[in-house]
This record gives structure tokens, C-alpha cells and sequence, in this order.
């Protein structure tokens, strides 16, 4: 399909970067993706024990008001997406990143379940759904044959948060209580992206007289310009490989955030441990993430994705059976690792595989479903894991049972091939 040629756009600080713009924008991006740690679980799940303690509530009703704010925040984002398609990454990130830092506000001053419903609703869906997307959505524009290379890359400043946020806003709570930490959080939001991404993201490149992955425009010669085809959001959700993708990146979701947001718990319960040994989970977890976001992101663009989709999820049921065993903080740092591969891998086959099979023309409206549908997924597995201790008496049977969607999974995406005879995605 022959891209559609738009006017060129004069930027200045497009036209004076001393590197090719697609670079800037990585960085930009990867920001985005940092800072979105308030409103993922890994940053949530810090402040889990103490709302509980603090509103006096069940961990039961905690885990539901969560399953119910994350439903919620992901309503608003195929709209999100749709937005973002039509009106550029650039006013979308200011708009978001404002609205994200006054949610961590809110969550300074929630008093009962319904005002902590409400601050779930708001940062799940402007930090872990919309920053997230617009975030990887600029850099996916901006990348074609170095796109999994680039979203590796950036991926890794998720990893890095992973690795020392947990740390960072443990310390923040000690010294500040945790309503102003949440506080504190919001304001480093309003400090960084917001001016940061208003000020470097842009659009595609096409429009600046670039090209994807750092090569000028030049339209008479349009062989030997990057070639895509792309799909509607209508086209993509009657494909196979759609489904499969998305299946599979909810069930990491789901199941990945169920472990994260019960871990200190889980750890406890399971094997005494204390919390200064487990939240020593986060340092392996993050740096192993990140050396495999780097991995996963050389393999993308050489391995057909579905392969690497099925190991993700392998490493998904060994993290799942791992827990209960996990007796002293050698295991932490091997269930950490565990982990922290299903992270990493999920980082760079969600962020970069829509693009690859459906293009970048309506890529803000199939990634938002994507991710709506992906962020729906996080609402079920902590309150799964809640109502299998509550059931069971402890995490180990809940987490087994667990396993056995994404075993299945693993098994069959080999077996599935997303392109028909005449290279169109199934």
C-alpha cells in the first residue's frame, strides 16, 4: 500500500539536531515510560500495605477497588488512541502528563474506597494506559526497520525504573508518609515529561523530510523508502495474529501484575520472608529486564515474533510455580530473573509488534484497543490471586492453576502463522 504524501512541516529544532531526530524522540519517549511508574503496579504495589493500613480496609476490597480503577481507566483508551492519530503525539503527551501528575495528587487525599476507586481509575488510566501508549506510539512512528532495536532500547527505561523506583519511593514514604510521596511523585511528573514531551515529541518523520530509521526523504526514489502495509483498526481485530498477540500480552498482564501487587504478601506468606528481603526482587527483575528488552529487540527484527511470544509465556508459568519455593534471598534474586525475562520480553513484543504487522497509519486506534484490552487484563489477576488466598489458605494452588492459560498459549502460537500466501497478516 503507497503511503500518503503530506506537506513538509519547518522545525527548527527537527532541522538543527545535530542526530537524526528518531533518537531524540527514543529518548523522549523512554522518559514518558519512566515516569509512568506512579501509575503502573510495580509502583502501586508499594503503596498497597499501607492504604490497607491506613483506610483500614481488606486486602480483598483493596485488589477489587484496583480490578474495578483499572476496568475503568482502560474505557477511555481506543479514544485515546484515536486522538492521539488526530491530533499528534505532541499535544497528546502535554494533555496527559498534566492530567497524570494531578492524579497522583488525588491520590494524596483519598479518605474511603469510593475516593480510591476514583485515583485507581485516574492513574491507571493516564499513567500505565495513555503515557505509556502515546510514549511507545511516537517512537514506533519514527522507526520502521530499527524498530525493534529502538523500542528495546527504550524499554529499558522502564527496566531502570523497575530496578530503582520500588527503592526511590520506599525511601519517599519513609521520610514523607506515603500520601506525600504519591504528592511528590505527581509534581516529578509535572517537572519532567510534561514540559520535556510538549517540547520534543513530533509526528512521523515524513512530514519533517525524513525518513524512518535515520534516512533523509527523497520521494523520487521511493523503492527505496521503508515499505509497510497498513491496516485499519477494523482490519486488525478480524485477524488472527492480532488476537494472539493481544491474548498472549494480557495474560503476562493479568498475571505478571496479580504476582507484583500481592509480592510482599505472597513472600510473606509463602515463606517468611520480610519486606526489606523482598523488595530485593526489583533489583534483578530490572536489570535483567533490561538486558533482554536489549535481546529481544535484536530477535524481533529477525525472528517471526510468535516464536519469542511463546517463550515469554514459558518463562510466564515458570515465575507463576516459582513463589511458593522461594525461600530465601538467593531464590528472590531467581525469581526476580524469572520475572524479570517475562518483563523484559513483553516490554518489546507489546510496544513494537502492532506496528510491525499493521503499520503506523492507524496505529494510535489499534494500539489503544490493544492496550484497553491489555490493561483490563491487570484488573483480574490481583483480585484472582486475593480470592485464590482467601479459597485456598495460601498462594501456591491459585498460582498453578494460573499457569495453565498461558502454557496452553505458548503451545500453540508456533503453530499459528499470521501471514496468508499473499503476505497479508491473517
Amino acid at each position: 500500500m503507497k503511503e500518503e504524501k503530506h506537506p513538509q512541516i519547518h522545525s527548527p529544532i527537527v532541522a538543527h539536531s545535530p542526530i537524526y531526530y528518531g533518537w531524540v524522540i527514543l529518548l523522549a519517549g523512554t522518559l514518558g515510560t519512566i515516569v509512568s511508574t506512579p501509575g503502573q503496579t510495580v509502583g502501586v504495589a508499594i503503596f498497597v500495605d499501607r492504604i490497607i493500613s491506613d483506610l483500614g480496609l481488606a486486602r480483598s476490597q483493596v485488589s477489587l477497588m484496583y480490578a474495578f480503577g483499572t476496568l475503568g481507566g482502560s474505557v477511555a483508551l481506543p479514544f485515546v488512541g484515536r486522538f492521539i492519530d488526530r491530533h499528534g503525539p505532541r499535544l497528546a503527551v502535554a494533555i496527559i502528563s498534566a492530567l497524570f501528575s494531578l492524579a497522583c495528587v488525588w491520590m494524596g487525599f483519598i479518605w474511603g474506597v469510593f475516593s480510591l476507586l476514583i485515583g485507581f481509575v485516574l492513574i491507571r488510566c493516564l499513567g500505565q494506559g495513555s503515557l505509556t501508549l502515546v510514549s511507545l506510539y511516537v517512537i514506533n512512528l519514527w522507526f520502521i526497520r530499527r524498530r525493534g532495536l529502538a523500542v528495546g532500547l527504550s524499554s529499558i527505561g522502564f527496566a531502570i525504573g523497575i530496578a530503582f523506583f520500588p527503592a526511590l519511593i520506599e525511601s519517599l514514604i519513609d521520610h514523607f508518609g506515603w500520601r506525600n510521596a504519591y504528592m511528590i511523585l505527581g509534581g516529578a511528573v509535572a517537572l519532567t515529561i510534561f514540559p520535556i514531551g510538549a517540547l520534543l515529541f513530533r509526528s512521523r518523520p515524513e512530514l519533517f523530510g525524513l525518513q524512518p530509521d535515520a534516512r533523509q526523504t527523497n520521494y523520487s526514489q521511493e523503492a527505496e523508502q521503508p515499505k509497510e502495509r497498513n491496516y485499519t483498526a477494523a482490519q486488525a481485530r478480524s485477524s488472527i495474529t492480532f488476537w494472539l498477540f493481544t491474548i498472549g500480552d494480557v495474560l503476562v498482564s493479568a498475571l505478571a501484575t496479580g504476582l507484583i501487587f500481592h509480592h510482599y504478601d505472597i513472600m510473606e506468606q509463602a515463606s517468611g520472608l520480610d519486606r526489606d528481603v523482598a523488595v530485593a526482587v526489583f533489583a534483578p527483575l530490572g536489570f535483567i529486564t533490561a538486558a533482554v528488552n536489549l535481546l529481544t529487540g535484536y530477535l524481533i527484527d529477525r525472528v517471526e515474533p510468535r516464536f519469542l511470544l511463546s517463550i515469554m509465556l514459558l518463562f510466564l508459568c515458570i515465575s507463576l510455580v516459582m513463589p511458593p519455593r522461594v525461600t530465601s534471598l538467593e531464590w528472590v534474586w531467581g525469581y526476580g530473573l524469572i520475572l524479570g525475562v517475562t518483563q523484559g520480553m513483553k516490554g518489546v513484543i507489546q510496544g513494537s509488534v502492532y506496528a510491525h504487522y499493521f503499520g503506523r497509519s492507524h496505529l494510535g486506534e489499534i494500539k489503544g484497543l490493544a492496550t484497553t484490552i491489555s490493561v483490563a487484563g491487570t484488573a483480574f489477576g490481583p483480585y484472582l490471586f486475593a480470592l485464590g488466598f482467601d479459597y485456598f489458605g495460601n498462594y501456591g494452588p491459585i498460582l498453578l492453576l494460573s499457569a495453565l492459560m498461558p502454557l496452553v498459549v505458548a503451545i500453540a502460537a508456533p503453530w499459528l502463522k499470521p501471514f496468508a500466501a499473499d503476505g497479508s497478516v491473517r
